[in-house]
C-alpha cells in the first residue's frame, strides 16, 4: 500500500510533465489546448509505433480512432435535410435547409475539410456540424466534398477531386436541382481544405468556358506553400499544438508522396536554396519581408541558403506546382480571384500562408477581408462541441459565418 502511495504522486509528476507545454499567454483555453494536444500526441505515437511494427499504415489508423471517437460527438439536426450523393465520381455530403415560402434560389458553399489531405471526413461530426450550422445560419446549401486522402492517393488525386466535384456542382441543371442561386455561391476549407479551395478557384478563374464561378472565397487558416519553411509563423509557432512544423512538414511529404528523409531539408530550406534554379523564378512572390506587416515579422530573420539540393525538387516536382502551392500563382491569375475572406490565428506555424497570399491578392486589386485572431490557434474553429469546446472555435466560427452572410 505504501508503494502504490508514492507511486501515485510519480505517474501524476509524469502526466503533468507530458501534458504541461509553455504557451503564449494570449492562447485561450491554453490547459484545455495542453490536454488536446498531449491527447493527440499519445495517438500518434501509438500509431507511429504500429506503423514501425508493419501492421498498417499510421495515418489510416489515426483516421481510423479520430473518426471512431468522433461517433461520440454527433449533433443532429430535424431542420437540415443531409443527404450523401455523387458529383462526377467524387462522393459529397449535402445540407439543405427547409424551403421558405417567400423565396425560390438559396445561396450555396462548397466546403473543402481540413486534415493534412489525410484525415477527417465530411462525414464526421467536427464537419457535420459545422456545414449544418452554416446550411441554418445561412439558409444555403453547403456540399462538403469527400475527397481521398492519404495514403490511399497522392497529389494531384485530391486537388481533382475537389475540383471535379465544384465544377459538376457548377453546372446549371445541378443547381437548378438544388434550388441554388447561380450568383451566390461561395468555394471554402480550412487548413488543407482551404489549401484545395484557392487551387480550385485559381484553376476555375482560368476555364474560358464555365458559366457560372464562385461569387466569393473563404479561407480558414489555409496551407498555401512549402517554398519556405522558416516564415516568421513557422519559427515562432515550431512547437505550437496543434500543429508543430515537423508535423507540416510531414503532411507535405505524405501529400507529395516523398520521402520522410527529406524532412531536414525541407526544414532548412534547402530545396529552395539560391543554386535551385527551378526555384529562383518564385522567390519575389513569397518574399515574406516585403509582404507581411511589422507585427508578424517582428524580429524573425529569413532562411536563405546559398547552396541547396536541386535533386529534391527533381524528386517532388509538386513543391513547385501551384496546383499544390497556390500561393505561387503568377499575378494574373491572382488578379481574376473572386473577393476573398482569409481567417488567421497568430498561434499557429501558417499564419504568414494566409497573410502573404491576402497581401498578394490585395496587390493584385481583389478585395480581402483579413480576418486574424491573436489568441486562437490551428484548426481551432472545428472544436465547438464537447470534450473539445474552445471559445476560439466558437469565436472564428461566428465570425467567418457573419462574413459569408454579409457578402454571400
Amino acid at each position: 500500500m505504501r508503494a502504490a502511495w508514492l507511486l501515485l504522486p510519480a505517474l501524476a509528476a509524469l502526466s503533468a510533465y507530458y501534458v504541461y507545454l509553455p504557451l503564449p499567454g494570449a492562447v485561450s483555453d491554453p490547459w484545455k489546448l495542453m490536454l488536446l494536444d498531449a491527447t493527440f500526441r499519445a495517438v500518434q505515437q501509438t500509431c507511429h509505433l504500429i506503423h514501425y511494427l508493419r501492421l498498417s499504415h499510421h495515418l489510416i489508423v489515426l483516421n481510423y480512432l479520430i473518426c471512431t471517437f468522433d461517433k461520440l460527438k454527433s449533433v443532429s439536426s430535424e431542420d437540415i435535410k443531409i443527404t450523401d450523393a455523387v458529383f462526377d465520381g467524387v462522393e459529397v455530403r449535402v445540407f439543405e435547409p427547409p424551403a421558405k415560402g417567400d423565396e425560390s434560389l438559396k445561396r450555396s458553399v462548397v466546403y473543402i475539410h481540413g486534415g493534412g489531405w489525410a484525415l477527417a471526413s465530411a462525414r464526421t461530426s467536427l464537419y457535420n456540424n459545422l456545414c449544418r450550422i452554416m446550411a441554418e445560419s445561412l439558409n444555403a446549401v453547403v456540399v462538403s466534398v469527400e475527397y481521398r486522402l492519404v495514403p490511399e492517393v497522392c497529389f494531384p488525386e485530391q486537388y481533382h477531386d475537389a475540383l471535379r466535384a465544384t465544377k459538376h456542382f457548377l453546372q446549371p441543371d445541378v443547381l437548378a436541382e438544388y434550388s441554388v442561386d447561380p450568383s451566390r455561391i461561395a468555394i471554402s476549407g480550412d487548413s488543407a481544405g482551404g489549401n484545395l479551395a484557392a487551387a480550385v478557384c485559381q484553376q476555375l478563374s482560368k476555364e474560358e468556358n464555365l458559366t457560372v464561378r464562385p461569387k466569393l472565397q473563404a479561407l480558414i487558416y489555409p496551407v498555401l506553400q512549402a517554398f519556405d519553411f522558416n516564415t516568421p509563423s513557422y519559427q515562432q509557432n515550431m512547437n505550437m499544438p496543434v500543429l508543430p512544423r515537423y508535423v507540416m512538414v510531414n503532411y507535405w511529404i505524405d501529400y507529395l508522396n516523398g520521402d520522410y528523409a527529406l524532412a531536414h531539408e525541407l526544414l532548412v530550406n534547402n530545396h529552395t536554396a539560391l543554386n535551385v534554379g527551378r526555384a529562383l523564378s518564385f522567390r519575389a512572390r513569397l518574399n515574406w519581408t516585403s509582404l507581411l506587416p511589422p507585427s508578424f515579422k517582428k524580429s524573425y530573420k529569413p532562411v536563405v541558403q546559398a547552396t541547396g539540393t536541386e535533386a529534391i525538387v527533381e524528386r517532388l516536382p509538386a513543391l513547385l506546382d501551384v496546383r499544390a502551392v497556390p500561393l505561387l500563382a503568377d499575378d494574373a491569375t491572382l488578379a481574376r480571384q473572386p473577393p476573398t475572406y482569409m481567417l488567421t490565428c497568430e498561434n499557429d506555424v501558417l499564419r504568414d500562408d494566409g497573410a502573404m497570399y491576402a497581401r498578394r491578392l490585395e496587390r493584385a486589386g481583389v478585395p480581402v477581408t483579413l480576418d486574424h485572431f491573436h489568441d486562437c490557434f490551428h484548426g481551432c474553429m472545428i472544436f465547438t462541441v464537447w470534450p473539445t469546446d474552445f471559445s476560439a472555435g466558437v469565436k472564428t466560427r461566428n465570425s467567418y459565418i457573419k462574413w459569408l452572410d454579409e457578402n454571400l
